[in-house]
């Protein structure tokens, strides 16, 4: 198609594509071509010619040359196929290998992998370690009620009768700001000692549990003081879980209070910049606390709301939307006279972290004007909430509004859409300083099960658009062990520095009463959650039997992978859950949708597919076949599945009993062996526990060596199959050197190397010389070449990899290869598979030569060129003629290999389209290539200022001479709302400006998530030779276009442009940064992918007490105190820097 570049709004990636228009002159299409193409015409178009034709055409300026004729290309594509068949054969060696391996034979077995039986027994595996994990919790959840329980609450607690270990008290000191230096700290802190300890990846201290307290939370007040009074015995449950389970990790303990008990102990890792965790605000917290939500925020942008207070509105919703899980559902619409969405989400869509960033962006957008119409409001919300025709959490609903103030009471509204069931809760907030009657917010929320709250401040708004989870958690502690059910969260980043975890949580209840015969505590205390490291979990999964292609993934509810090898976030923000979708870890397609499905409905399953992957290099593209099996994990929210391709159904197990032999093997992984035998590379597997990794190879091989001085193969502390499997390809590769390689001259060939690559983690290269110059993988597992050459048959090119931004590749020293490779098969015994990949790499320059002489009228490269005269006509051919005709192979990904043009050597790797853009886009257009567009949701950006924000930077209200003037002005919420300005200006320095939404995560942090579109080709379904004109009016240039058998190449010839009039488009290869944050978001949330949320819900209990919803005064100001600071504004002091305020928890117990 004439490709115009497609935009990241796009739907969906698909491989939808148009056709250029016919040309208006010349032959029709015939009954296969492609059908004209809508639109108007653009410059470049594809012209089919009858074949007889084409080489009637002669390039221009050479009128003794005519283009050569089909007959002459295809000849010249017979001689490159039986020129690289005839060196892989000689040097590559797979039939000599498949003879070393037969030979061989009484040193292996081979083993089935039977895919049911797998699954089932990891599903298993999986079960049991995260069933110790619920046991140690359930353990910690009823003591922690009942240490509560039998606690007598004191309200003269002092600071000086509680020693525990503040967790953040080490980074205080540190700090001469700091609250504890500010106030002097009273309460007796401990000071720890600390050992390393690798499990944690962390200093810990088993002896004690540590605390952390939010910075905004004063943590001498009563409540505080009380909670960790009563916490402290949790201590010993704790450690009496790890004396059980030695394997346990974080054991935490979230306050509803905000305080954090978690065990063992160890320093917190305080950003450099203000902290504001808060463990309410944590992903698994918020699972535990409350059944799922559907949520409708609508926030009143009538003219009353002054500046600040409208700035206060749009942080406070941001910090509620930052409450919500993917488990719930919310929409936002701001309402004045009429009410209308924020966004261009015009139902409830799941609160996943792409949706909350379209509402945080959105929100930014309101504009305060009108008059307060709450009826418009609650009306629009209660609409959203009965729409039945989409999907949702169906469980809590709720109504949450912010305003400034207002007398009308809705009571019409409510009757008839809330009463008599009240089904839906309300809660309203009262935002900002003013003088309005606030009666009729609190009776609103009175009177739907909801709760009032005033947020006054900035300081007020974490703490009070949090604690309606406290309303929520009512029915939950109402209904008591019913309630009581562990759930297991999504994959997210742990705060101490484990890697990325999941958490296993359980509510704790208040099992207090306020007196004998009095009502049951419908408090939640908070949550226990232990976490689950995904490395502990990978661990119990088969790796190195499944071969280079088989993996073992797991899903969630929400259809987001716990498990795959696709998940790989660059940069994660423990703020948020990493919610990587099944379907976008790989390339969707209809088959993975209901394998999806399947899998979110807990039934288990098996099918095999043609699908496609993405190399590892995300180069490629390759259709394969795979078998997808797959299983519930009982007793969790997770499923998981395995994928085998059809040739890792059987495997390779060394069974070197033979000490001999294992020694005599051994010693070709020596590298005084090296310069006779080759170079090893060996893959850095885990081998034996004792093992020192390296990321430098010649290092971890010195590492390797020295430990097998000191244990055998068969150790205790080493991994038998992995060690013997290693040993045995080291004989077999060094045979493969014996038999084949040390008797043959490279340089006859121009190769550079030779090498052959194995399942048991071998990388043999020959000469040793050539090592030098090797930059691929030494695990096979991870290098590109090997899992592409498993997949597909034939010989796999793979020229070296060029990023169009660097300078282009230096040919000096003839250090330059294009590797292919093959991988060997084995039949034994009707059992097939595919244990080893050789190939070789050849000399860039040496071969473009020989090339030119393959596709030339030459037979080899002494034979004299033909001369031609006037009176002798003759085709062009890659050599004489290549100031006339461009000829060039083309991998499969649409990367150059080779080329006749010599200026084009140093640009071999880069994506054809960067030659020669019009030849690149005839053969799209020709169907030799397909494109696959896709999206990288866990790529990392350098930050783009003022993106990376965590909400916009902030304004100030600046008052007219007019405002200024007028008396009312100076009593009114403007005036008021302008001292704000200055206050919280001098106490929180940084509301001036934006706090980078890093503060909470890693400091030393230079770069955020983004996602990035991806587009890779492939071959279409042309296999046939090809001619074709590119018709650029008076620039035509004919071309010939011819796949190579048993290759992953495309042969071109083609005349050279003349002119730059082809220059109509450039299809685009590299990856981009999509601004719009990915596929269009309002267009894929009215086709949400299926999921499933938890199979309980508890949001209503008919004993739940309603009668606590809240209390808050209006704070008038006087109007001495407004001038006297308004005189103060006036004198234009600057803002100083000064300690954090903190607000005092305003626990209800």
């Amino acid at each position: 198609m004439a490709v115009p570049a497609r935009t990241c709004g796009a739907s969906r990636p698909g491989p939808a594509r148009t056709a250029l228009p016919w040309p208006r002159r010349g032959p029709q299409p015939g009954p296969g071509a492609r059908p004209p193409a809508s639109g108007p015409p653009r410059p470049l178009l594809l012209l089919l010619l009858p074949l007889p034709l084409l080489p009637l055409l002669a390039a221009p300026g050479a009128s003794a040359y005519s283009f050569p004729q089909q007959h002459t290309v295809q000849h010249w594509a017979r001689r490159l196929e039986q020129e690289i068949d005839g060196v892989m054969r000689i040097f590559g060696g797979v039939q000599q290998l498949r003879e070393i391996y037969k030979d061989n034979r009484n040193l292996f077995e081979i083993q089935e992998n039977e895919p049911q039986k797998l699954v089932e027994k990891v599903a298993g595996d999986i079960e049991s370690l995260l069933d110790r994990k619920v046991q140690a919790l359930k353990r910690l959840a009823d003591a922690a009620e009942n240490f509560q329980k039998a606690h007598r609450w004191q309200d003269n607690i002092k600071e000086e009768d509680i020693v525990y270990y503040d967790a953040k008290a080490d980074a205080e000191l540190d700090d001469p700001e700091s609250e504890d230096m500010e106030r002097g700290s009273k309460a007796s802190t401990l000071r720890l000692d600390f050992v390393e300890d690798s499990n944690f990846k962390n200093k810990v201290n088993y002896s004690y549990t540590a605390v952390q307290i939010p910075t905004d939370i004063y943590k001498g007040s009563t409540v505080i003081l009380n909670e960790l009074n009563w916490t402290e015995a949790l201590e010993n449950v704790f450690t009496e879980n790890r004396r059980q389970d030695p394997t346990l990790l974080w054991q935490v303990f979230g306050s509803a209070t905000g305080v954090t008990r978690y065990y063992p102990a160890t320093p917190w890792r305080a950003p450099k910049k203000i902290d504001l965790y808060d463990v309410r605000r944590r992903p698994w917290y918020i699972q535990g606390a409350s059944s799922p939500k559907d949520m409708v925020i609508i926030v009143d942008v009538s003219g009353s709301v002054s500046g600040l207070t409208l700035k206060l509105m749009k942080t406070s919703v941001c910090e509620m939307l930052d409450t919500l899980s993917d488990d719930d559902y919310v929409n936002v619409a701001s309402f004045n006279e009429k009410a209308q969405p924020v966004s261009c989400f015009t139902h409830l869509v799941q609160a996943n972290v792409r949706n909350k960033k379209v509402f945080k962006e959105a929100v930014q957008g309101m504009v305060a004007k009108g008059t307060t119409g709450y009826k418009a409001g609650f009306e629009y919300a209660f609409d959203q909430l009965q729409n039945s025709n989409i999907t949702r959490a169906n469980c809590n609903k709720m109504i949450m509004m912010f305003t400034d103030g207002g007398e009308d009471r809705v009571q019409d509204v409510f009757e008839k859409y809330n009463w008599p069931n009240r089904t839906v809760r309300v809660f309203t907030f009262s935002v900002g300083q003013h003088n309005y009657d606030v009666t009729p917010l609190q009776w609103m929320a009175c009177a739907n099960k909801g709760y009032y709250f005033e947020i006054p401040s900035i300081g007020a708004i974490r703490i009070n658009t949090q604690e309606y989870l406290d309303v929520l958690g009512r029915p939950m502690v109402l209904a008591g062990k019913e309630a009581k059910q562990v759930q297991w969260t999504n994959v997210y980043e742990d705060a101490l520095g484990l890697g990325l975890v999941v958490t296993g949580t359980l509510p704790v209840f208040n099992l207090t009463q306020d007196g004998p015969g009095e009502k049951k505590n419908q408090l939640i205390l908070g949550v226990m959650g232990i976490d689950v490291a995904l490395n502990d979990i990978k661990k119990l999964t088969p790796n190195y039997t499944l071969g280079a292609n088989g993996y073992v993934f797991a899903i969630d509810l929400n259809g987001y992978v716990l498990l795959h090898p696709n998940l790989k976030p660059q940069t994660t923000n423990f703020r948020e859950p990493v919610t990587l979708d099944f379907l976008d870890a790989e390339l969707e397609d209809e088959n993975k949708e209901e394998i999806r499905r399947s899998m979110i409905d807990g039934y288990k399953g098996h099918k095999q597919i043609r699908t496609l992957v993405k190399s590892l290099d995300e180069r490629y593209i390759d259709e394969v076949l795979r078998n997808y099996t797959w299983v519930p994990i009982r007793s969790t929210n997770y499923s998981l599945g395995l994928v085998l391709p059809p040739y890792s159904t059987f495997y390779l197990q060394a069974n070197l009993s033979d000490q001999i032999l294992q020694v005599k093997y051994f010693e070709f992984l020596l590298p005084s062996s090296f310069e006779s035998e080759g170079h090893v590379f060996i893959a850095p597997r885990e081998y034996c526990k004792d093992l020192n990794a390296s990321d430098n190879n010649t290092e971890f091989l010195k590492n390797f060596i020295e430990l097998m001085e000191k244990v055998t193969p068969d150790s205790k502390q080493c991994n038998n199959f992995l060690l013997h499997n290693l040993i045995l390809d080291t004989g077999i590769t060094q045979q493969l050197v014996e038999r084949v390689w040390r008797d043959q001259d490279l340089n006859t060939y121009s190769l550079l190397a030779v090498f052959a690559a194995t399942d048991g983690g071998i990388t043999r290269v020959f000469p040793n010389k050539a090592a030098e110059d090797w930059t691929e993988n030494p695990e096979p597992f991870n290098a590109s070449f090997y899992r592409r050459s498993l997949d597909n048959r034939g010989y796999i090119f793979k020229p070296p990899h060029q990023d169009v931004l660097l300078r282009p590749l230096e040919l000096e020293n003839d250090t330059v290869g294009i590797l292919v490779s093959t991988a060997v098969e084995l039949s034994l015994g009707g059992r097939t598979l595919r244990p080893a990949v050789v190939g070789v790499k050849l000399d860039l320059e040496a071969w473009a030569e020989k090339f030119k002489v393959l596709a030339s009228n030459r037979t080899h490269q002494d034979q004299p060129q033909k001369q031609c005269g006037p009176s002798s006509h003759c085709e062009m051919d890659c050599e004489v003629n290549n100031e006339d005709l461009l000829c060039v192979l083309i991998d499969d990904g649409g990367f150059l290999v080779l080329s006749n043009q010599n200026h084009q050597w140093d640009q071999v790797g880069r994506f054809f389209s960067e030659v020669d853009a019009n030849l690149m886009l005839a053969l799209y257009n020709n169907s030799f290539y397909t494109r696959k567009e896709s999206y990288d949701y866990q790529a990392a950006c350098a930050p783009q200022p003022p993106g990376n924000l965590g909400a916009a930077p902030r304004g100030v209200f600046v008052p007219t001479i007019a405002d200024f003037l007028n008396l009312a002005w100076w009593t009114s919420a403007a005036a008021w709302s302008l001292f704000q300005q200055l206050l919280y200006g001098l106490i929180y320095h940084s509301w001036f400006q934006a706090d980078p939404a890093e503060a909470e995560g890693n400091p030393e942090a230079r770069e955020s998530s983004c996602v990035m579109k991806q587009t890779q080709y492939y071959f279409g379904s042309v296999n046939a030779s090809y001619n074709a004109i590119i018709d650029c009016g008076n620039c035509s240039r004919l071309f010939h276009a011819q796949r190579l058998t048993n290759t992953n190449l495309l042969f071109v010839v083609a005349e050279k442009p003349l002119c730059s009039q082809c220059e109509a488009g450039r299809l685009l290869q590299k990856e981009t940064h999509c601004p719009a944050d990915g596929p269009e978001q309002c267009e894929l949330v009215q086709r949400p992918r299926y999921r499933r949320g938890p199979h309980i819900c508890f949001d209503y209990n008919a004993t739940e007490d309603t009668s606590d919803c809240g209390r808050g005064a209006s704070f008038p100001p006087s109007l001495g105190v407004l001038v006297s600071l308004q005189l103060l504004l006036l004198l234009g002091l600057p803002p100083r820097p000064q300690p954090q305020v903190h607000a005092h928890a305003s626990r209800r117990l």
